[in-house]
């Protein structure tokens, strides 16, 4: 078994993608996007972080988050973030889908991919790089044209601070879109 290394910068800044099995689309459902919320919610309680950034597509979510100062455990919360929503969802009667006999005799679920992807922060280039991926993610999609349309995305948020114009990044038929090649390559988007 492969053996993964997490990064271990205290009180670090951490971009994270995180796909749902098989890339079903799990949050097209309102009941799964608000249970998310609840659940993380929930976790910041027990393990406190900031969430810089989110946005929450059908398949797959990509946040920042900022951690306490000494604190670089992020793979614990998101260890316990996977399995509350699981079980919470599930004792909602609602569905999973298969999994093969190996994953099915690790204890998986047909709820989330294994694991999930991070890259830290370097600085503040890095972090608004980020950020602005994140945002601009759902026009990637080609789920709306402009980042304002899609609901479920903390760039609302930004645009009531004054980060971004309401019309940042508008993409029109014939235009071509933003380029972060270098993070969604690594992302594997």
């Amino acid at each position: 078994m492969p053996n993964y290394r997490r990064a271990n910068v205290p009180g670090g800044s951490f971009f994270f993608t995180v796909v749902t099995h098989r890339r079903m689309p799990l949050f097209d459902s309102e009941d799964a996007r608000t249970l998310l919320g609840d659940v993380i919610r929930r976790c910041q309680q027990f393990w406190p972080f900031e969430i810089n950034v989110i946005v929450l597509l059908p398949d797959h979510l990509h946040c920042l988050w900022s951690l306490p100062q000494r604190d670089t455990n992020f793979s614990t919360r998101w260890a316990w973030l996977k399995k509350e929503f699981t079980k919470r969802w599930l004792a909602t009667s609602a569905r999973e889908w298969n999994v093969s006999e190996g994953r099915h005799k690790e204890g998986r679920r047909g709820i989330w991919q294994p694991r999930f992807w991070e890259h830290t922060i370097k600085d503040e280039k890095d972090f608004e790089r980020h950020f602005d991926y994140i945002h601009y993610n759902p026009v990637k999609h080609g789920y709306v044209q402009c980042p304002h349309h899609w609901k479920h995305s903390s760039f609302h948020r930004w645009v009531k601070k004054g980060v971004y114009p309401w019309h940042w990044a508008c993409w029109k038929e014939g235009e071509e879109k933003l380029s972060f090649d270098e993070i969604g390559d690594s992302v594997g988007e």
